[in-house]
C-alpha cells in the first residue's frame, strides 16, 4: 500500500478558478480560519485579502500568471508571478492553513523560481511583505531572500486590501538572485 502524498501539479489559473482562489487566499491570511496556519494576518488586518476582481486582474494581465497548485484534484495553494523586465514579482502566495508547516511552501516557491528563471530568463525574484511580519520575513530569508530596506506605504483607506488594526504597516521589498 502506497502512503506517500500525491504529487503536486501546477497550472495557470482560469476564470473558473476565481471563487476557489478568493476563498483560498482569504483563508490563508484573514479571519478565524487563517489562525489554523502560521501565515495569518488576522491580528494586523481584518476584512478581505483580495476579491474576485483582483484575482481576475492577475489572471488577465499581460506578463502575469496566477499559478494554481493542486494535489489529489484539489486546489491547495496559489501564487502570482509577474514578469518585470530583468526580474519577476512573486505575490498572492497562499497555502491552505491546514496544509501549512509541512514543507509545501518550500516546494511551491522553488517551482515558481525555476519557472520564471527558465520561462522568462530573469535573474531576480522580487516580493513585498508587510514589514511587521517578522516570522514570514524570516521564512523568506531562509529561502535566500534578502531585505532591502526599501519600503512602500500600505494602502490605508482602501478596504480592498483589508482594514488595518495598527498604524505602522508598510511593505518591504525582498529580493533573491536566481541562479541557473
Amino acid at each position: 500500500m502506497d502512503t506517500a502524498p500525491a504529487r503536486l501539479t501546477f497550472r495557470d489559473a482560469a476564470e473558473t478558478d476565481v471563487p476557489d482562489l478568493v476563498e483560498l487566499i482569504q483563508s490563508a491570511y484573514r479571519g478565524d480560519a487563517s489562525r489554523t496556519g502560521w501565515t495569518t494576518e488576522a491580528d494586523i488586518l481584518q476584512g478581505q485579502r483580495t476579491d474576485p476582481e483582483g484575482v481576475r486582474a492577475v489572471i488577465a494581465a499581460d506578463g502575469s500568471r496566477l499559478l494554481v497548485v493542486e494535489r489529489d484534484g484539489g486546489t491547495i495553494a496559489c501564487c502570482q508571478l509577474e514578469h518585470r523586465g530583468d526580474a519577476a514579482y512573486f505575490g498572492m502566495f497562499a497555502v491552505r492553513p491546514e496544509q501549512q508547516g509541512g514543507g509545501l511552501g518550500k516546494q511551491i516557491i522553488a517551482e515558481a523560481e525555476r519557472s520564471v528563471r527558465e520561462d522568462w530568463g530573469v535573474g531576480e525574484m522580487h516580493m513585498t511583505v508587510i514589514s511587521v511580519r517578522d516570522d514570514l520575513i524570516a521564512w523568506y530569508e531562509r529561502r535566500g531572500y534578502r531585505r532591502t530596506g526599501k519600503m512602500t506605504p500600505f494602502p490605508y483607506g482602501d478596504e480592498r486590501f483589508g482594514i488595518p488594526q495598527r498604524d505602522d504597516l508598510q511593505f518591504e521589498l525582498l529580493v533573491k538572485p536566481l541562479r541557473p
